[in-house]
């Protein structure tokens, strides 16, 4: 429900691109990220060249990197290459979340579950959006984004419950993102590279300070 409201209003900004509702859903469906096509949208209304079109999408999506490398860390050793290629494929914030959360080893196939009903939902959302088109007003276009943050509750709540230092982390990293809006030189940088400094900065101090044990890794 979270992803079918959000691609909603970002199918509003597809159709002020141009893009007819099958060419909607098949940018949702080729590149399920908000952020980088909220971008790639604004440039091809801009009549931006291939190229720019490009590579700011591969700037907006560049947190998903380190996602991605993280979920590698959580295969079991014998999984099959075409496991990792395939979710791959869908590594968003809300499906690294549940997946990462979970223990033990990753099961690809749970990830699989969790992408048959986000990817669809998300493009045809997309492409509902585009023909709806600005008829709903925008303040109710940007309320159909609240579930989207509920989950983002519930993937976080339950650790951070489990453990001080989670919650502890938590907060410091929601009191940073919010410093660096407004902190000068960090703030002109796109919020997926801030996510990605962010990131590495909090993670590598976590993992200095409050280092997992292999045993307790392991038994996890």
């Amino acid at each position: 429900m979270g992803y079918f409201a959000v691609s909603f209003s970002l199918g509003i900004a597809a159709r002020n691109a141009g893009l007819t509702p099958m060419q909607g859903f098949w940018a949702s469906l080729l590149n399920n990220a908000s952020a980088g096509e909220y971008a790639a949208f604004t440039l091809i209304a801009a009549k931006a060249t291939y190229w720019e079109v490009a590579v700011i999408t591969l700037i907006a999506n560049a947190r998903y990197l380190l996602m991605s490398c993280a979920l590698a860390q959580r295969f079991a050793p014998d999984t099959p290459f075409f496991h990792r290629l395939l979710i791959g494929y869908d590594v968003t914030d809300e499906l690294f979340g549940i997946t990462i959360a979970r223990p033990g080893c990753l099961n690809p196939y749970y990830t699989y579950g969790a992408i048959l009903l986000a990817a669809p939902a998300w493009a045809i959302g997309t492409a509902l959006g585009i023909m709806a088109g600005n008829l709903l007003p925008l303040r109710v276009a940007s309320a159909l984004s609240v579930p989207l943050y509920g989950m983002f509750l519930a993937i976080i709540i339950p650790p951070a419950r489990k453990s001080r230092i989670v919650a502890g982390l938590v907060l410091i990293s929601f009191v940073l993102s919010f410093a660096c809006e407004y902190l000068p030189g960090v703030s002109a940088l796109s919020g997926g590279t801030r996510t990605i400094i962010l990131t590495v900065a909090i993670s590598a101090a976590a993992a200095v300070l409050f280092p997992v044990k292999r045993e307790e890794a392991a038994h996890e």
